[in-house]
């Protein structure tokens, strides 16, 4: 071969690898991709967003119904990748269990602004219930009863410690746990009768939009101050973030802000397949993806954003 045939080979071979995909595909164990999700709607709402677009990339994301404790239990054990709802300060043991034992790293902060503690309907709070302190005189009003969500979730466990040490004269009160929906249920059989109710509430949720709502004063000591604020953050299983590296970037990426959330609960609360309100508004907020995707494949190394905005035909 001549030096011309020897130019022209090369040419046509550098211009081949250019169309080639700039990064090598993902580690074929990240394809499926394991989460949790203890059963809240927020979480639900957040799992649908990464679902849909980890999908779209050509992962298969496996997203499995766990409590609190047990999910992070499957984390320790190399059963679950990612979570994205830890709740901080509510779930401080359990992050400081699991860091002490190095089985996770934290991904990123996905939400700011978030609140969590207990909270009553604002009828009751005109009744002069604004406080941790006010319960106790108004036992009988409220069965002596204090709403919680389901079994095992660090917030009840902050309840009963306070039942337990009778702080604020609570001492002979019962915490009731069930899930998100049927305490929500029995919030909206007392709202109906005006009747007095006392239960855990927290932002994001449309429980806020869909009750008039206010949250107690006085619980620092077990929520944190500002009505237990919180931030929420995503935590992958130790050493999946560098076995999947593209993967990891598009949880990085992954931020949330309260309206977003607020409206896919809603959708969700209403009857909409998570999966279903996750696209719906994902085409409609399309200005989202190029900073969640900024830096991610598809999981055979193609472009991205590309693969993601034509699954949902934009």
């Amino acid at each position: 071969m001549n030096a011309v045939s020897t130019c022209l080979a090369l040419g046509l071979f550098l211009s081949l690898a250019g169309m080639a995909p700039v990064q090598a595909a993902e580690d074929e164990a990240c394809k499926v991709i394991r989460m949790s999700d203890p059963g809240w709607t927020d979480i639900t709402a957040t799992n649908a967003v990464a679902r849909v677009l980890l999908e779209a990339l050509g992962y298969e994301p496996d997203i499995k119904t766990l409590s609190v404790p047990i999910g992070y239990e499957s984390m320790k054990n190399g059963e679950i990748d990612i979570f994205l709802g830890n709740w901080m300060p509510a779930q401080s043991a359990f992050i400081e269990d699991l860091q002490k034992a190095d089985a996770v790293e934290i991904v990123n902060r996905n939400l700011d602004g978030a609140k969590f503690t207990l909270a009553v309907p604002s009828y009751v709070a005109e009744r002069g219930i604004k406080d941790f302190s006010d319960l106790q005189t108004h036992g009988e009003e409220f069965e002596r009863l204090i709403y919680g969500i389901e079994t095992g979730a660090p917030a009840n466990a902050s309840i009963e410690k306070m039942i337990g040490a009778n702080d604020f004269g609570l001492g002979d009160w019962q915490l009731v746990q069930s899930s998100e929906q049927a305490m929500l249920a029995q919030v909206e059989r007392a709202a109906q009768k005006e009747a007095a109710i006392v239960f855990l509430a927290w932002a994001p949720h449309p429980m806020n939009n869909r009750f008039d709502i206010t949250y107690l004063s006085g619980g620092d000591a077990y929520f944190g101050p500002n009505y237990g604020g919180a931030e929420v953050y995503t935590l992958a299983r130790t050493g999946w973030t560098k076995m999947c590296p593209n993967g990891a970037n598009l949880f990085k990426n992954l931020t949330f802000d309260m309206a977003m959330e607020n409206t896919l609960m809603g959708k969700i609360l209403e009857g909409d397949k998570p999966e279903e309100a996750a696209a719906a508004w994902l085409s409609e907020n399309p200005q989202s993806l190029d900073k969640w995707l900024a830096g991610v494949t598809t999981f055979d190394g193609g472009p991205g954003l590309d693969s993601v905005k034509a699954s949902l035909g934009l």
